[in-house]
């Protein structure tokens, strides 16, 4: 069971004690992301995820490298739309180790002018590997169309103009704006007691000042479902499909969840694969995804065909949508599809690593955690009316976005 301390300051610290393994995961999760970012400031959170590993008052680059891996451990951090994340998993020895690297590069990170340089070509080396990847960009592009003239459908990456026209100043701007010690949030889930885990990290935490910005997210609002063809130097076709849907404080997030696994998710028997793959061999693969945020949310498809065959698979993923609009799972269909999402989330829970991530990031969005059994409750709740009643509205083809990348 979890344990959850709040400081003075507002930062609050979540820990779980799994007593059969070896290692500790641990890491900083904070309310901030891309869509944080004014346009000029496009990929600046990205940018500081990478800069955090290039010095701090009292690191340089190679002993924040070292500190962890020489031991065995790991250490890592991600950027979202909404999130920043720097996090490590180590034996439970190291784990003091582990907790004041990671306070040193989230809090004492110094942005050398030198390093920002040599990372700004870095980051546009990855944006150029990105553009060459039609997989990950056209997931990217349909973010765009979706979110048009949003800070959510803005690169995480950046544009090459935005990446080039940091400087250390605009790290310290954006921290300052943005950081507020009530949305940070350090999680440890591993072997490790509580009165342990505090011990390395109360103080230090202790230590940062109590802030509170006024800055306030710009929600999404308006949408209108669009259909763009593009030319790219590739061999097959790729098509993606989208449209906003609901966010982390909708009620009808979980039904929509069981839904998305039923129509295409991660398993081989989502209709979707059965169909597009199984039944008439489209695709090689094709999965669809549902991703709240604070205020809204997304709902995508992505696959990849050939030519010939586009309009084909097009017209069968509209048509397995179509089935579950107008005719309602059965019984033993119900069951099934219940049973499946829950063992899937049971194991997902023995990933750790994952687990204290989640953890941290259900306290910044929620305030809370909901234990798993009562999501599971949850997902037990949803009737075959409730699940047609979200298929009518999410897969209302009037309001899909289509993007298609051709061979040019």
């Amino acid at each position: 069971m979890y344990q959850i301390k709040e400081l003075a300051n507002g930062i609050r610290i979540v820990h779980q004690q799994v007593t059969h393994t070896r290692l500790v995961h641990c890491g900083f999760i904070l309310n901030i992301g891309s869509r944080d970012e004014d346009k000029e400031q496009e990929g600046l959170a990205h940018f500081w995820e990478h800069m955090a590993f290039k010095g701090t008052h009292k690191r340089k680059t190679f002993h924040i490298i070292n500190r962890l891996e020489s031991l065995g451990g790991e250490l890592n951090a991600y950027t979202t739309k909404e999130k920043v994340c720097f996090y490590a998993s180590v034996l439970k020895d190291h784990y003091p180790k582990a907790a004041e690297l990671l306070f040193d590069i989230t809090f004492n990170s110094t942005f050398p002018e030198k390093q920002i340089e040599k990372e700004r070509q870095v980051i546009l080396e990855e944006m150029a590997m990105y553009r060459d990847s039609p997989d990950d960009s056209i997931q990217d592009d349909l973010d765009a169309l979706v979110f048009e003239n949003h800070a959510l459908g803005r690169n995480i990456l950046g544009t090459e103009d935005t990446v080039k026209s940091f400087s250390q100043q605009t790290f310290f701007d954006f921290i300052s704006t943005h950081l507020d010690t009530s949305k940070i949030v350090f999680s440890i889930v591993g072997n490790i007691s509580f009165e342990k885990a505090l011990k390395a990290i109360e103080g230090p935490l202790n230590q940062i000042p109590t802030k509170h910005t006024l800055y306030v997210r710009n929600g999404f609002h308006e949408y209108a479902a669009k259909r763009k063809t593009v030319e790219r130097d590739i061999t097959q076709s790729l098509c993606a499909i989208g449209r906003p849907a609901y966010s982390l404080h909708d009620p009808n997030r979980y039904k929509l969840y069981l839904l998305n696994n039923i129509f295409g998710g991660p398993s081989m028997n989502s209709r979707l694969n059965l169909s597009l793959r199984e039944n008439y061999g489209y695709v090689y693969s094709i999965e669809s995804s549902f991703q709240p945020f604070s205020d809204t949310g997304f709902f995508g498809i992505y696959f990849g065909t050939e030519e010939k065959t586009l309009k084909k698979a097009q017209a069968v993923v509209i048509r397995e949508m179509e089935k579950l609009r107008t005719k309602k799972l059965g019984t033993n269909q119900l069951h099934m599809a219940k049973e499946q999402a829950i063992g899937q989330m049971a194991m997902a829970e023995e990933n750790y690593a994952a687990l204290m991530l989640v953890y941290g990031k259900s306290l910044i969005d929620h305030g809370k955690i909901d234990p798993l059994e009562l999501i599971f409750e949850k997902i037990r709740a949803t009737t075959a009316e409730d699940l047609q009643d979200i298929a009518q509205e999410i897969f209302d083809p009037n309001q899909l976005t289509f993007l298609t990348y051709i061979p040019a």
